[in-house]
């Protein structure tokens, strides 16, 4: 198809897709998959079946509360879908659905969700490329 296309150059008769500014071309090619916002190891998956079960409409809420030995605290709990909000990011992992607020989620970025069955220290571990300092059981931290 020709149209025509203003430049800096005197109008000329030019295909189409050379009329196309360069950032549009960016934005439409085809992304390369992303790395989610938060993950989970394959031991974490595999936990978080068991006690999921069979209940498809469970969802995992992962956020930060004000609170522990370092400041903030991580928080996790099955929440039913019927109380997502419209605001929160949804995060599909290996047929685990996390749900996190955008105000927990700055925190949480990068984050990787770990779980080990060793009798002590034992549980999910959070490695949390935002945190300034953790506190001994890893379950606060500052950032």
């Amino acid at each position: 198809m020709i149209t025509t296309c203003l430049s800096d150059q005197p109008k000329h008769l030019v295909a189409e897709d050379a009329c196309e500014p360069a950032f549009l071309k960016e934005a439409t090619a085809p992304m390369e998959k992303m790395a989610p916002a938060i993950i989970l190891t394959d031991k974490a998956v595999s936990h978080l079946k068991r006690l999921k079960g069979d209940k498809d409409a469970l969802y995992l809420r992962v956020g930060v509360r004000q609170g522990g030995c370092s400041g903030m605290s991580y928080v996790m709990d099955f929440e039913d879908e019927s109380k997502v909000r419209a605001d929160d990011s949804k995060i599909e992992a290996d047929g685990i659905t996390l749900i996190c607020d955008p105000k927990s989620l700055l925190f949480l970025f990068g984050m990787q969700l770990d779980y080990s069955d060793a009798l002590i220290g034992g549980g999910f571990a959070f490695s949390n490329p935002n945190a300034t300092s953790t506190c001994g059981c890893g379950k606060s931290f500052a950032a």
